[in-house]
């Protein structure tokens, strides 16, 4: 019955879409806030737990690691298994591992337990877009990206306000940071029961390239690690730098082999092959960089580099996210209205580079007013790039392809997003470690006297050390965002290399398939092979 209601034969009616997208919108909204919430939260939860700058950038990218990894897995399982059950264990792993973050009693323990929590991350950031599609036919898709797009910019103006008020609450503290999501969750889980029904269509034939997934993940986890301890705990020219880059670029290499001969690959190569494709994953990587970077490492900036509070850090974050929201409602009509898309994301690109040019000459006194315009660009940037990467591929390569294609440019987002957190978080502990220590040394105050150069617990410190202390992170900080910058001009490149395209008019795949008037983009040879 509901079968025939869900596989485009019959639509479903407006009302019933709305009742299932309740449960769906809610547990995509609170798996978003999971990633958001910290970014204000992070310095007095790693502060609280006596954690370093390294396990500062861990606790961000552990979630990230393991949420890319395992949303192509998750896809494919929907095409074996009933997608409302998958959904419901993906809402309780995510739940398990909130809990377990929030019952955390080291950085160590964090970490892991982010880690376990990015699992079920990535089921429902995966899971609750391929419901949405089987669903909603693509007609009339359009329709309902309104409220998509209403909760991501909620999820992602809110969290870092809720976390830095979470904190700054003496009855509630950094724990609730991670337990406010389990209700909520809780809710969705209620709400899906009631409302989702979606049919099981198997497919006999379809094979989940397990090896593949775990060879990707774990050569990109083994570079990652290294860029965190690399000249820290060892050095650029050791052993130990040769064997993990070499054991990653071994595992990678192998991912590849792995890649090109599975039935069903985790990344389809002949698609990452395609022009349009590889230069929309070129961007997305410096999109996702800059995305992520900016959200964790601004928020540190304004409380331990500026002295502000978790609460005053997230009400400072609000110019990028005006930029992502305003951006992103104002290209999307252009682009409905002309068909064009290369103009704005080549414009995006400019303006996200601009936008870091200017963070890049921050320090721990700019003025705010400054500040902000840096991070309204850079969000600007990201709103008129970041989703139009992704259609551009839709559009442009063959249509059975389109769902591997979006999820493709999805996973190089998200690792670049990660690359760039564990990077630039590397990049930032060593200058601020470097700068600490002299500024400590100009001053004739012993080293030891700051609990250690690493330690972002800020309360046992003395004022003058505190002062220090500050001032290397906020000048740091200034250091990262210029490197991001010069990273972002790679995504230009991309931009300036992308075909001239012209969007369809038609969302109907075997109209459009046929149609040689839906011949958009000049690059239809590519999208032929």
């Amino acid at each position: 019955m509901s079968a025939a209601t869900t596989t485009g034969t019959e639509p479903m009616s407006h009302r019933r879409i709305l009742e299932a997208l309740s449960g769906l919108l809610l547990v995509l909204f609170i798996a978003l806030l999971s990633s958001t919430i910290v970014s204000t939260a992070l310095p007095k939860i790693i502060g609280s737990l006596n954690g370093s700058q390294t396990q500062y950038t861990w606790v961000v990218t552990a979630t990230l690691l393991t949420a890319t990894a395992t949303t192509p897995i998750w896809g494919k399982l929907s095409d074996l298994f009933n997608k409302k059950t998958l959904i419901q264990v993906s809402i309780l792993i995510f739940l398990a591992g909130s809990i377990m973050a929030g019952l955390s009693q080291s950085a160590g323990q964090l970490i892991a337990a982010r880690a376990f929590q990015g699992l079920g991350v990535g089921g429902l950031q995966a899971l609750v877009q391929v419901a949405i599609a089987a669903m909603i036919p693509p007609r009339e898709r359009g329709r309902y990206n309104g409220y998509l797009g209403g909760v991501m910019a909620l999820a992602t103006v809110g969290g870092p306000l809720l976390g830095g008020l979470i904190v700054d609450t003496s009855w509630l503290g950094w724990r609730w940071c991670f337990f406010v999501g389990v209700p909520v969750a809780l809710i969705a889980l209620v709400l899906l029961q009631l409302t989702l029904n979606l049919p099981t269509v198997r497919r006999d034939n379809v094979k989940i390239d397990y090896v593949g997934a775990t060879l990707i993940a774990a050569g990109v986890s083994v570079l990652l690690v290294w860029i965190s301890f690399v000249d820290d705990t060892f050095a650029w020219i050791s052993w130990q730098s040769a064997a993990m880059v070499g054991g990653g670029v071994v595992l990678l290499a192998l991912a590849v082999w792995v890649e090109s001969r599975a039935a069903e690959p985790v990344i389809p190569l002949n698609i990452v092959r395609q022009r349009t494709t590889a230069l929309a994953i070129l961007g997305s990587l410096a999109v996702g960089m800059a995305m992520f970077g900016g959200a964790v490492f601004l928020g540190q900036y304004f409380q331990i580099g500026r002295g502000y509070s978790p609460t005053e850090a997230g009400l400072l974050t609000i110019p990028m996210m005006a930029g992502v929201l305003i951006s992103s409602i104002v290209s999307g009509r252009l682009i409905t209205k002309t068909g064009r898309i290369k103009p704005y994301i080549l414009a995006g690109s400019i303006v996200l580079v601009a936008g870091f040019g200017i963070l890049g000459t921050i320090d721990h006194e700019t003025a705010l007013w400054y500040v902000g315009a840096g991070m309204f660009l850079v969000g600007a940037g990201v709103g008129m790039s970041m989703q139009n990467l992704v259609l551009v591929v839709q559009n442009t390569v063959a249509l059975k392809d389109i769902g591997a294609a979006s999820a493709t440019v999805a996973f190089f987002r998200s690792l670049g997003g990660t690359i760039g957190i564990a990077v630039l978080g590397a990049v930032l502990a060593r200058r601020v470690t470097d700068q600490i220590t002299s500024d400590l040394a100009a001053a004739g105050v012993p080293a030891s006297s700051s609990g250690g150069t690493s330690s972002l617990n800020l309360s046992a410190l003395p004022d003058p050390v505190l002062h220090i202390v500050r001032a290397a992170y906020g000048d740091a900080t200034g250091h990262i965002f210029l490197i991001s910058a010069v990273i972002g001009v790679v995504g230009v490149i991309a931009a300036v290399l992308l075909p001239q395209v012209t969007l369809r008019t038609s969302l109907d795949l075997p109209a459009a398939a046929t149609d040689p008037v839906a011949e958009p983009a000049v690059d239809q040879p590519p999208t032929r092979g």
